[in-house]
């Protein structure tokens, strides 16, 4: 069973738009999704700080910044 989870913070537009492609994507595959705020972590604030919204499929970089709706499901299937 394949995992998502979304790494941004509050007040990111793109972090909203990405949100929405993960909601849709996981929903309609049955996938569980995560959203984690990397401002809770000082190790996720510097790895991550300039890449949000990052996306992690099953613990791995999968996008930053935007996500692509066509290659999440293509990896999620």
């Amino acid at each position: 069973m394949h995992s998502i989870t979304l790494l941004g913070r509050r007040g990111c537009h793109l972090c909203d738009d990405a949100r929405e492609v993960i909601a849709r994507v996981a929903g309609e595959l049955g996938v569980p999704w995560e959203e984690v705020d990397i401002d809770s972590s000082a190790e996720l604030r510097e790895k991550y700080g300039e890449m949000i919204p990052v996306t992690l499929v099953d613990g791995v970089q999968h996008d930053f910044w935007r996500v692509s709706e066509d290659r999440l499901r293509a990896a999620l299937t």
